[in-house]
């Protein structure tokens, strides 16, 4: 009797233990592996936005700097200079479409673009610059910059469009508003908008002088 209780202790606690090892199932395994999936496609989703949010700051951040280096520019130019003058209505340009003008002031007469076009490719820590231009015989010329890692700066024109496969294109525009906001006064706006996002970003900014 001792021995067959013991032996019916043995086989209880034997089939105890066989119960605790069993494997997982089918269906739980299918579940885990869901809810793994789920799990990683979250995660993929929020690296994506934040990748995308990212570019769209750094696009923004350098269309504020391309429109405050067009600003600057344009507030150089002294009141009788045909880049700044309004001789014609109450504004000269546009920031909506590309205009160009031949604009005359006293003996004076010069073709003036009040748009450009900025290709900046920042590859291989040398960051290159490209602002488009008119030049006096109605040819389009191409002012290309060269930072190096180095500190270097080269500066070059040529006639050909620059190609790089990382390029940032934008195009500004401004225009110009006579006696605005009061007589006396010119406005300048300036929009600067990137060409070849996926999303279009822009970026507008304005000053008043003389």
């Amino acid at each position: 009797m001792g021995t067959s209780q013991s032996h019916r202790k043995n086989i209880s606690a034997s089939t105890g233990t066989g119960q605790s090892r069993r494997g997982f199932t089918l269906v739980e395994t299918m579940v885990a592996m869901i809810i793994l999936t789920v799990g990683m496609l979250g995660t993929a989703a929020l690296m994506s936005q934040m990748n995308f949010s990212s570019s769209e700051s750094r696009y923004m951040s350098s269309e504020a700097l391309l429109a405050s280096e067009k600003l600057e520019d344009l507030n150089h130019w002294p009141v009788t200079d045909p880049a700044i003058a309004v001789t014609t209505g109450s504004t000269a340009g546009s920031l909506t479409a590309d205009i160009s003008q031949s604009v005359t002031v006293g003996a004076v007469t010069q073709q003036v673009d009040y748009f450009d076009q900025v290709l900046i490719s920042a590859g291989n820590g040398t960051i290159i610059e490209t602002v488009t231009s008119t030049n006096a015989s109605g040819n389009t010329v191409y002012t290309t910059t060269t930072h190096s890692p180095d500190g270097g700066v080269t500066v070059a024109t040529t006639t050909t469009a620059p190609t790089s496969p990382d390029m940032l294109v934008f195009k500004r525009r401004w225009i110009i508003e006579k006696d605005t906001p009061v007589t006396g006064v010119r406005r300048v706006t300036v929009a600067v908008s990137l060409t070849n996002a996926p999303k279009e970003a822009q970026f507008q900014t304005s000053m008043v002088r003389q």
